[in-house]
């Protein structure tokens, strides 16, 4: 140090220990050390020198210590206040007859400086995952728990799902609903069958496949898109991605597997349809027989434009460069799939970008659908058995937006051969509201709601984004609370080690900062929990609690050192005699008989 040559080259000169850059005590190190030049050396955090050190070399010196910080804007005045202070009192012995420096006083005691209220984190939520497309394009190629076969042309068949299908079109869904068991198998009329529409065939739709690029244009001012039934066979081939194999004769009604009076004729009620029954046909990808509904579609159907209709209702999009939009409209005028046809009129007035809208448009519609079904039942084909009721389900939906089903469901498990699950240690609440996150990709709260709950089960499913999302919504529902003076502390410790356990990150981190900035009044209501805790979550609190524990002490020496100095200011004054100086003025008349008496006019002074 320098003290001794300061003592020796200038005695008189007075000497204030000043401790700097107080905001590395509660800084991020890390990041300053990224901040600093590349070749610096990086600070440490026992390199930062607690208060009372500074204290105790102030103290064998015998001098003054001050603290500062130009980030935080604190201790610079009060450094040079009392720095001319130290330098007037100084002064006193050699100019000791100026009486302004009576009165200076000494240097002050400085107050400690509190840390700023850390913030509390905020809670992220990533994105949602990106495949909401592609793993139902995935699921039509690849027929998993499939439900649905489409015959087409007598010859191939395509397995589809009944959710997806009936949920994308109005036809669809009048059909899968039709009752089977009460018609008889040669008529459609029966209780539950809705009327069919009169779809007349336009008289010039031969030109349509002849004359092609006439057909375009006079597609953009027609009102039906059909085409002739009597197409050639030669150019029905598709892409062989689809599962597709002749049909059999159980898909004809002569085989073994044939239901009597589970069926209907369905040539009057739709042109898109021929018949529709229930019968055991083969898993095209567990190869054991099981009940299907297979549906046999009109034979102008071709396959190829087909399989670009049920992409339109498995994703609701549709490729600009398909070849047939011609057929793929006249099979959207057959299924009332409007929008479709109106997608294959943009695409051909050189407008696809208008398709966006309409694909929006698409699933906004599906959602609602598939929040109905949900709420139903209807077209079930799996029931969670949970720990106060039961629930229905649709494994199509799941497989497509949950790995974690789509490996139950679709691998060697009991699971996947089966149409009821045991969810133990789970909630209806909680389970609908994964279902529906599962579905339409939104979070939705309801009152019996229990949040660590869907965030545990969440958990289980590997469901990141549904954590994340309850994750907000419980933090948010915390932060409601407070503001209405409402104590959380205890759900506060509650949540921490459960959120910690079962990979809740976010949220422990807001309850760790919770518990740190009310880290007095927690530990008074709840010395037990806070004693239990894990050694890990205790070292936390020690190293981040607010306000830390250097200022408590400063807080505490401050009050003492202040109470010292003002008894001893007391003292000090009480000491000092009373000094009265009194200036009389002579009268003006010597003969004058004020000099034994003050006058009115004479004047005093008091310093």
């Amino acid at each position: 140090m320098w003290y001794p040559e300061i003592k020796h080259f200038c005695p008189r000169a007075p000497v204030i220990l000043v401790g700097c850059q107080l905001d590395l005590r509660y800084a991020d190190l890390e990041a300053v050390n990224r901040a600093r030049r590349p070749l610096a050396r990086p600070i440490k955090p026992n390199e930062i020198l607690p208060p009372e050190k500074g204290r105790e070399v102030a103290k064998e010196l015998g001098i003054p210590y001050y603290e500062t910080s130009v980030v935080a804007q604190f201790g610079i005045k009060d450094v040079f206040d009392n720095a001319i202070r130290a330098a007037l009192i100084s002064r006193r012995h050699l100019q000791f007859w100026k009486s302004h420096l009576r009165n200076v006083q000494r240097p002050l005691l400085q107050a400690p400086f509190l840390p700023p209220k850390p913030p509390p984190p905020i809670i992220v939520v990533p994105d949602p995952p990106s495949s909401s497309e592609e793993c139902p394009a995935h699921l039509l190629e690849d027929p998993l728990c499939a439900d649905v076969i489409l015959v087409l042309q007598e010859r191939v068949r395509i397995f589809a799902h009944k959710i997806y299908l009936s949920t994308s079109s109005s036809k669809f869904y009048d059909l899968f609903l039709m009752d089977l068991s009460e018609g008889e198998r040669g008529g459609p009329s029966g209780p539950g069958v809705p009327r069919p529409e009169d779809h007349r065939a336009h008289p010039d739709h031969h030109h349509h496949h002849h004359h092609h690029h006439h057909g375009r244009d006079f597609l953009l001012r027609a009102a039906s898109f059909d085409v002739c039934e009597s197409v050639e066979e030669g150019g029905v081939s598709g892409p062989a991605g689809l599962r597709a194999s002749t049909s059999d004769g159980i898909l004809r009604g002569n085989g073994t597997g044939y239901l009597p009076g589970r069926g209907r004729v369905l040539s009057s009620w739709s042109r898109a349809f021929v018949s529709i029954q229930e019968e055991m046909a083969e898993d095209p990808l567990t190869y054991k027989s099981r009940l299907m509904v297979v549906v046999k579609m009109d034979n102008s159907i071709q396959p190829g434009p087909f399989r670009a209709v049920l992409k339109y209702l498995y994703t609701g999009e549709l490729d600009e460069n398909e070849r047939d939009l011609m057929h793929i409209a006249h099979i959207a005028e057959l299924l009332e799939v409007f929008d479709l046809r109106m997608m294959v009129a943009n695409i051909l007035n050189n407008e696809a970008f208008m398709n966006q809208e309409i694909t929006k448009a698409f699933h906004v519609r599906r959602t609602n659908r598939v929040k109905e079904c949900l709420a139903k039942g209807t077209f079930s084909d799996v029931t969670f058995i949970l720990d106060d009721g039961t629930i229905s389900a649709h494994k199509p939906l799941l497989i497509s937006s949950c790995d974690w089903m789509a490996a139950m469901f679709g691998g060697p498990f009991v699971e996947s051969s089966t149409r009821e699950v045991v969810f133990p240690y789970t909630s209806k609440s909680c389970m609908r509201a994964v279902l529906e996150y599962l579905y339409t990709g939104m979070f939705t709260s309801s009152p019996d709601l229990d949040d660590m709950k869907l965030i545990i089960l969440a958990n289980r499913l590997c469901l990141p984004h549904l954590v994340a999302l309850t994750e907000q919504y419980t933090v948010t529902g915390l932060m409601e609370a407070t503001q209405m003076m409402v104590d959380i502390d205890g759900d506060v410790l509650v949540f921490l080690e459960l959120a910690q356990f079962h990979c809740a990150y976010q949220l422990a981190d807001w309850c760790l900062h919770h518990i740190c900035t009310n880290y007095n009044n927690v530990c008074r209501k709840f010395p037990r929990d806070m004693k239990a805790m894990s050694p890990e979550n205790q070292d936390y609190f020690e190293k981040h609690r607010w306000p830390p524990v250097w200022y408590l002490k400063e807080e505490d020496h401050y009050q003492r050192a202040r109470k010292e100095r003002e008894k001893e200011d007391y003292l000090h004054l009480k000491r000092q005699p009373k000094r009265r100086w009194l200036f009389w003025h002579s009268p003006s008349s010597p003969s004058s008989s004020a000099a034994s008496s003050p006058s009115p006019s004479s004047s005093s002074a008091v310093v």
